[in-house]
């Protein structure tokens, strides 16, 4: 099994001693700001989980709370505000966000040098073309596990089901930049179980309850499953697939604590950036 809460708790403690030279330099903390829209449960609680990681990392957190009615023009003019504000070092916009919502026009209101969330078109051209930028925090989180368990991607095969903007797409873009062979399966992929019978590595992104079945794993495979479904429940069926993989992460405690370790690593990352610059 690939815990995330102990690599996550590694992660956060490097974090929070950065986080500590950063405030005796500056005189300040680093601060993410979080943008939510609404008050969805689900959204609110991940909210306040965020919040009180970042108060135990040393690091600020401020919160903009947004009635479900706002209109795509009224949250970009708040995160433009936030990307203006040069006491805020990061910025997350809680999604989803209302229907009504351009929420790709939200995210792009982010500046590329607080998108902490990795978010941006900016932030996945710097993914793909291997330049200085911020990670989407899962699929950053996914490649800092697969290091810690030691699984190269060198030349291995790799499925990637799901291709979100957030997570299948920029998984792949990291997968493929350490030369992986990366498949990208989806919703009207044909032959789903026999492409990933064949993978070495299969990322499950789809968000649909234990969708991946233990027959579709080839032996010794290295599993990661990236969804989260009501009931605490991932996207792999995860008591057939543990019997075949080599390696598989479990839903809660795998991916889950790598992304908010890495949102708040890389929230410090902006701080010390802009007092270098």
């Amino acid at each position: 099994m690939m815990s995330g809460t102990e690599l996550a708790r590694d992660i956060v403690g490097r974090a929070a001693q950065r986080a500590g030279e950063y405030e005796k330099r500056a005189g300040r903390k680093p601060c993410l700001a979080t943008v939510i829209v609404g008050d969805d449960p689900a959204s609110v609680t991940y909210v306040r989980m965020k919040r009180n990681r970042c108060h135990k990392a040393g690091i600020d957190s401020r919160l903009v709370e947004l009635p479900a009615e706002t209109t795509t023009e009224e949250l970009v003019a708040a995160i433009t505000a936030l990307s203006e504000d040069e006491a805020v070092h990061g910025i997350l916009l809680q999604h989803p966000v209302p229907g009504h919502i351009d929420e790709r026009a939200a995210f792009e209101a982010i500046a590329p040098h607080k998108d902490v969330d990795g978010v941006t078109m900016h932030s996945f051209a710097a993914m793909s073309f291997g330049e200085p930028g911020f990670a989407s925090c899962t699929p950053g989180g996914i490649m800092r596990l697969l290091d810690a368990y030691d699984v190269d991607p060198s030349g291995k095969h790799a499925v990637v089901i799901g291709r979100s903007p957030i997570l299948g797409k920029p998984v792949a873009m990291l997968l493929l930049a350490r030369n992986a062979t990366v498949t990208i399966c989806h919703s009207r992929t044909e032959n789903l179980p026999e492409i990933v019978r064949t993978a070495d590595i299969v990322v499950a992104a789809v968000g649909k309850p234990e969708f991946v079945r233990g027959d579709w794993i080839k032996p010794g495979a290295t599993v990661i499953d990236a969804g989260y479904n009501p009931g605490n429940v991932g996207d792999v069926a995860y008591d057939e697939a543990a019997g075949r993989a080599g390696l598989i992460t479990p839903v809660p405690g795998g991916v889950g604590p790598t992304t908010i370790a890495v949102l708040l690593e890389q929230t410090v990352d902006a701080a010390h950036r802009r007092l270098d610059a």
